[in-house]
């Protein structure tokens, strides 16, 4: 993996944080739900992709961003690329009790917010 320079750095920070527009304990609070649990691609061991990855947002967002280490800049990265992927295909009408807003919301992008 190459080292991020500074510029990428606060970049995908800045992208990170526009994404995210959930709290680190909306986030949390929301993991906890049937709802959360309902939605997501299985990584094989029971647990979504998205759910993992609400997961590791919520540390990500408890975290000092002069504390990031590669790892943690390149999933804020994935984050930012799911985000964007996902709200370009909202679908028609209400969102509100829909998988693609659990789905994101489990990303840490509520879209009704």
């Amino acid at each position: 993996m190459t080292a991020v320079d500074d510029a990428d750095r606060e970049r995908t920070v800045a992208e990170f944080g526009e994404a995210v527009n959930m709290t680190a304990g909306e986030l949390e609070k929301w993991l906890r739900t049937d709802e959360s649990k309902s939605v997501g691609q299985s990584s094989g061991d029971g647990e979504s992709v998205g759910h993992a990855s609400g997961r590791r947002i919520v540390d990500l967002l408890r975290t000092k961003s002069d504390e990031l280490d590669e790892d943690d800049i390149a999933h804020m990265r994935k984050v930012v690329g799911y985000v964007h992927r996902h709200t370009a295909q909202r679908p028609a009408g209400d969102v509100t009790h829909t998988k693609w807003r659990y789905s994101l919301m489990n990303w840490g992008h509520d879209p009704v917010k």
